[in-house]
């Protein structure tokens, strides 16, 4: 099967699988009455808020009601409350296809914007300065502890890195993000204890910028410990695996050179495994931490997230989904491409 056939084929299957993730965001959110009730407490907060007003100066209780009324009948109609969820909601998967995101329903940027667009182009390059840097930082350290490593199996090196990966990937990133706050925080005032920037906001550019880089150190750390360890054990035993292979095996018998033979026979042969990791890790980490966000109050995707699902917003829900699964998608179809080039096989 030739290379753009293969690709052909997988990006209708990729394409398939972003439709049935949004399908089932449909049943999860109508089929189980979430969606209306999501929509109705948004109706029942806007009543309210419009009885309180108009208390104030209709004194008649049944003029009152008929005007509270007919208002209500208005956001159930805006709403499509009035319809059911599987005529409601297919329409707004079908505009969401079309890159259109669409307003949110209580959700605004910084900036008053009730675009969804305009919220996650604000938010998503938060995440990237907090979980994308620190998940570079993490899959760094990670491969060049993992190879050093497959090169000394059964060192007393080997052993104590094995049980400091092991607690690393133990460890929950949001409990360390308090213990951090605790001790670099409060106790000895080195670090911010959350936000991105300081209050007031400090003027010019670069100020600002060193600015951010201090409130985004402690979660970077705090990230990095979190995952450095797996990263750092999944690649030494990959490496390792690879090592014990016969190819390798003849490659010595061969008499090659040592280096030789770790980068063309071993890191190469390795390369597809750790490749497909690094790519959906680094696609994932634009989805944020929702925890870790939360711990330091930092804005990124992964508060939005948060923040979306305790305002029941469907809209800003339906389409963070969206987002998170077409850059799955994205990254599945690179990876594809990547296999073809890193190993030739792939095209047979």
């Amino acid at each position: 099967m030739g290379a753009a056939r293969l690709l052909a084929i997988k990006g209708v299957t990729l394409f398939g699988v972003l439709l049935v993730s949004l399908l089932l965001v449909i049943v999860v959110l109508g089929a189980t009455g979430v969606s209306d009730r999501m929509m109705g407490s948004i109706v029942n907060e806007e009543v309210r808020e419009l009885r309180q007003s108009l208390a104030i100066t209709i004194r008649d209780p049944i003029e009152l009601e008929r005007v509270v009324l007919a208002e209500r009948e208005q956001l159930v109609e805006f709403y499509g409350l009035d319809n059911p969820w599987y005529t409601r909601l297919p329409d707004m998967v079908w505009r969401i296809l079309r890159l259109d995101l669409g307003s949110a329903r209580t959700l605004k940027s910084f900036s008053g914007s009730t675009r969804v667009s305009d919220i996650v182009l604000e938010r998503l390059p938060n995440t990237v300065i907090l979980v994308t840097t620190a998940l570079a930082i993490s899959s760094v350290l990670g491969l060049y502890i993992g190879v050093k490593l497959a090169t000394r199996v059964g060192t007393t090196l080997d052993r104590g890195v094995s049980y400091i990966s092991a607690a690393s990937y133990a460890l929950p990133s949001w409990w360390v993000g308090i213990i951090f706050i605790m001790i670099l925080s409060f106790q000895f005032h080195i670090f911010p204890f959350g936000g991105i920037t300081s209050a007031p906001v400090p003027s010019g550019f670069l100020n600002r910028t060193f600015d951010i880089m201090w409130h985004a150190t402690l979660p970077i750390i705090t990230l990095t410990l979190a995952s450095v360890g797996s990263w750092a054990y999944v690649v030494r035993t990959m490496v390792l695996n690879t090592a014990q292979e016969d190819f390798v095996t003849v490659a010595r018998a061969k008499g090659l050179p040592e280096n030789k033979i770790m980068n063309r026979h071993i890191i190469r042969v390795a390369a597809p495994p750790i490749v497909t990791n690094l790519v959906l890790g680094l696609t994932a980490s634009f989805g944020g931490a929702i925890l870790t966000e939360t711990v330091f109050n930092w804005p990124g995707m992964g508060r939005l997230y948060y923040d979306a699902i305790f305002a029941l917003d469907e809209n800003v829900i339906v389409a963070l989904t969206f987002i998170f699964t077409l850059l799955y998608v994205g990254a599945r179809f690179i990876l594809e491409v990547l296999y073809i080039l890193l190993d030739p096989r792939v095209r047979y």
